[in-house]
């Protein structure tokens, strides 16, 4: 049984597939490397969801 010979397409979809998941590799090195260079640097690791004040979250009722 042999195999058939390979269609154009498949050899196009190959290669735009391969330049998307190259794209895709460099893009996570990136923000691990960001990640790396943050952490040793000591910044602080701060989120925006302290924010938020407690007097403002859980308001007063008057009574």
């Amino acid at each position: 049984m042999a195999f058939r010979p390979e269609h154009e397409l498949h050899k196009r979809r190959f290669s735009r597939n391969l330049g998307l998941g190259l794209t895709l590799a460099a893009f996570v090195a990136l923000v691990f490397a960001l990640t790396v260079v943050k952490v040793k640097r000591g910044d602080p690791m701060q989120g925006y969801d302290n924010m938020i004040q407690p007097e403002a979250a859980q308001p007063e009722l008057d009574e």
